[in-house]
């Protein structure tokens, strides 16, 4: 069930700097904290969730949009960003970085400028969902406009993209 709400505050002035005033953000009641949460109270198909997961490479924050079944592959963000290392950013690295909290970073309106990659996945659906700052709203959105808006780079990073049979070390986050 949908309740009225609204976006984070600095989520909401994002969407109005880019032109997305009119982009309909849903609350709900309960939190919409991880994917299965928000599918579920969307009704949606798991993988039409999008979750910005936040890692550090080389130490510098980077904004991974993957979709909400799927597992980032660490060494194939590596290998895409032509970095040393790559491993999770911490929730403070996230905060820090995005200005919000885990369980309600959006794709944009960070506190920072990150890299972003977006897994090529999220474009096998007409429509996608977010989180809207908070971990009770999310907003919907075409997925090539969504990569566009963040600022992304579409890219295979999703457990599985690699040759078959190579082990790959994998992050999973809700």
């Amino acid at each position: 069930m949908t309740q009225p709400t609204t976006a984070h505050p600095r989520f909401t002035a994002a969407l109005e700097q880019l032109g997305l005033a009119d982009v309909e953000v849903r609350g709900f009641p309960a939190a919409t904290r991880t994917a299965t949460e928000a599918a579920e109270a969307i009704g949606c198909a798991l993988d039409q969730i999008v979750k910005s997961l936040v890692f550090e490479a080389d130490g510098d924050p980077v904004l991974v949009l993957m979709g909400g079944a799927g597992r980032v592959d660490v060494e194939l963000v590596r290998a895409e960003l032509g970095s040393e290392s790559v491993g999770r950013a911490s929730a403070e690295t996230v905060r820090r970085a995005t200005g919000f909290a885990i369980g309600g970073v959006p794709p944009f309106g960070h506190a920072t400028a990150m890299r972003v990659l977006a897994d090529r996945g999220l474009l096998d659906h007409g429509t996608v969902w977010a989180a809207a700052g908070t971990p009770h709203t999310v907003f919907p959105l075409a997925p090539r406009a969504l990569v566009e808006y963040a600022g992304g780079r579409l890219a295979d990073v999703r457990e599985g993209a690699h040759a078959a049979g190579e082990a790959r070390p994998t992050e999973q986050s809700a």
